[in-house]
């Protein structure tokens, strides 16, 4: 499938909120690029002058590629709690990067050191999960936190765990994904 497509939607998504006028032609879409119904997951990235300024996304494949492209593009600009809704001046300086997420695939393993042997730094995006909650990072948050321990412990503060949640031996997942700039 083809990448521009896919930026195009997401772009389309996040417009629709500034002009009426501007729609996502779904019927089309699908006709033209089959590949859009396949079942899938995706995140939409936006950033602002090299900053993060929105990140919503999906863990679990459950609707089209294109109804969740088109769900995470909106939320990100408009849902993401941590900031204001985007504005239409700051969209049109706002950089967009979509990750098309493989299925998550959970990891088992013994202790700490086990864990860092499995987990491929810049290639894997993990899921942490623990009494009932869970956070995550796309692999494209190792280019800020490269160390494991780092990366580990931004995450396990991201959902609100311990610092040192890894040792209490949370459920861990791993994805990869295919990102589009």
């Amino acid at each position: 499938m083809e990448n521009q497509i896919l930026l195009e939607i997401a772009k389309k998504s996040i417009e629709r909120k500034f002009d009426s006028n501007i729609k996502i032609d779904k019927n089309k879409l699908l006709k033209d690029f089959p590949q859009l119904k396949e079942i899938g997951a995706s995140f939409v990235t936006l950033k602002l002058n090299n900053e993060l300024r929105g990140c919503i996304g999906t863990l679990n494949a459950k609707v089209s590629i294109l109804e969740d492209l088109i769900l995470n593009a909106y939320g990100a600009a408009f849902e993401d709690p941590r900031f204001y809704e985007l504005t239409k001046e700051e969209f049109e300086k706002t950089d967009i990067e979509i990750s098309i997420l493989s299925s998550p695939v959970q990891i088992q393993y013994t202790d700490i050191k086990d864990l860092k042997s499995k987990i491929k730094p810049n290639i894997h995006g993990v899921i942490l999960q623990k009494d009932g909650r869970r956070s995550t990072f796309l692999p494209q948050v190792w280019e800020q936190l490269p160390t494991f321990e780092e990366f580990f412990s931004h995450l396990c503060y991201k959902g609100n765990f311990e610092e040192n949640c890894l040792e209490f031996h949370p459920q861990i997942f791993i994805y990869e994904v295919k990102k589009i700039k």
